[in-house]
């Protein structure tokens, strides 16, 4: 196994602050990682401003969040109980609870048996039609973990995942039927294609050890100019749901800000360097900050 990437699971924040039988948990749901319930978080909200429902419907931007960490907690569960054996094989992973035997997989199953029942609690704040919806995903969640072992690209079916909140809010707030809301889905499975490309370079030479399939081993060489053709077609995507709600050029200009820092990202990326994929991955917490600004613009707009 390599060496020179940081651990997956880290004792630090409040992680760190809790009763030593509770940290292992809280690591398995990656509660020292906020970063991953941003990025399922962000679509979640670009569905609600650009769907029109930043004002009205305000309180869920909260029960969203709230859904998005309890649900990615017990997806990173889930994600771990079928991996567990691939984990224990990689530098970065083979610290996760269930792989190093810090938590049974039965107490693992019932931990995220109660991360989705908080989930399920926030799934009876929406409409019904958006209930449905929201439920949909679970088949997406269920295969996800298996994609790795068949296809070259992971990435692609946790895009459709990452992405579904965006069908539920948009729904959930009554957004306008058209074009929009299909251009703003694809957008954004491309912008969880690049940024998880860009995750998957750190675990690159131990994946080719263990026969571990991703996008970042599929686009080899050309991976800078891959994560930028994906950032391209999420700015596409973007700016055509945005061009759909709101038919006027000054719109595209609200993209201008997430445009720079993907490009900024792409151009300094060092892919052999771990420690700065992980950076450039996180930094698309501010990137979803940046578009959920355009999208609250001109969902506000009269």
């Amino acid at each position: 196994m390599t060496t020179t990437h940081p651990p997956d699971s880290q004792l630090r924040g409040f992680v760190a602050l809790l009763p030593a039988a509770a940290r292992p948990y809280a690591l398995l749901a990656r509660f020292d990682r906020p970063i991953g319930w941003w990025l399922l978080y962000w679509p979640c909200a670009w569905g609600v401003a650009l769907g029109g429902g930043a004002v009205r419907d305000w309180p869920l931007f909260l029960w969203l969040l709230l859904g998005a960490i309890a649900m990615r907690g017990a997806g990173c569960v889930y994600n771990d109980i079928v991996d567990r054996d691939l984990d224990a094989q990689v530098a970065r992973t083979a610290s996760r609870p269930i792989a190093s035997g810090a938590v049974s997989v039965r107490n693992a199953a019932l931990w995220a048996v109660l991360l989705s029942l908080v989930g399920l609690y926030v799934l009876l704040q929406l409409p019904l039609p958006a209930q449905i919806v929201a439920l949909a995903s679970l088949i997406l969640v269920a295969g996800y973990p298996f994609m790795k072992r068949i296809t070259w690209w992971p990435q692609a079916w946790l895009g459709l995942v990452f992405s579904w909140g965006a069908l539920v809010a948009w729904i959930a707030v009554g957004g306008d039927e058209g074009i929009a809301l299909p251009l703003l889905y694809a957008g954004c499975v491309a912008w969880v294609i690049g940024y998880d490309t860009i995750y998957a370079l750190q675990d690159i030479e131990d994946d080719m050890l263990v026969g571990v399939k991703s996008s970042a081993r599929a686009m080899g060489r050309h991976v800078k100019g891959g994560v930028a053709l994906c950032y391209g077609f999420a700015l596409a995507g973007w700016g055509g749901a945005l061009w759909a709600v709101r038919p006027d050029p000054l719109v595209l200009v609200a993209l201008v800000p997430a445009a720079v820092h993907f490009t900024g990202q792409v151009v300094t990326l060092e892919p052999d360097n771990g420690e700065d994929a992980l950076a450039k991955f996180r930094s698309n917490r501010f990137a979803g900050l940046l578009v959920f600004a355009a999208m609250l613009v001109v969902g506000m707009a009269p």
